[in-house]
């Protein structure tokens, strides 16, 4: 699947995930170690280790060969890796759907990033992709993600019980999707 790079706000590019990331977004996860643990599954020492990166991002890249996965960063104008956005579960045939995880740095929130990078992200899925619809998941008090997919046109389907484990927990999500269009999927 061959996507294009490009500015999505305030100096932040949105481009595909490389295998050389793993410095820059082990230093993003330990920046942000403290920012992401109420909303992420408990993560062992390793994760947060340029050799505990690079070995998931060889993973995530073989998903991504296989089409399975699809997985971006967001990086400033100085290098750094400030989020990340992933569809998952990349499903083809009658369901062509596929999930949405995202995070941005704790320093670059309130901006309009995440927003901008979910919309993004949607017409890539739609455009090249060619996925019919999305699927996200928030912890029922993330009211500032629930926000972002409102305003990207996702739609709240429902509610699922101990649906996540979460910062050592199962966890109640709130759950959404956004149809990208109505083409048949054998087109």
């Amino acid at each position: 699947m061959e996507i294009e790079s490009g500015d999505i706000a305030s100096g932040v590019t949105l481009r595909l995930l490389q295998s050389a990331d793993a410095a820059a977004l082990s230093a993003a996860y330990v920046d942000n170690r403290e920012h992401l643990r109420p909303w992420e599954p408990r993560r062992p020492e390793s994760f947060f280790t340029e050799a505990g990166q690079r070995e998931r991002i060889e993973g995530l890249l073989r998903l991504f060969s296989d089409g399975g996965v699809v997985p971006f960063v967001l990086q400033a104008a100085d290098g750094r890796i400030v989020g990340t956005i992933t569809l998952t579960g990349v499903v083809r045939g009658p369901f062509c759907s596929s999930s949405l995880g995202y995070w941005v740095a704790a320093d670059r929130q309130q901006r309009g990033l995440a927003t901008a990078a979910v919309e993004r992200v949607c017409r890539i899925a739609r455009d090249t992709a060619g996925l019919h619809r999305i699927e996200a998941s928030t912890l029922l008090g993330n009211t500032g993600s629930q926000r972002v997919l409102a305003k990207c046109g996702f739609e709240p389907i429902g509610t699922a019980p101990k649906y996540l484990h979460i910062d050592g927990e199962w966890r109640d999500c709130r759950l959404f999707q956004r149809i990208l269009h109505d083409h048949d999927p054998s087109l």
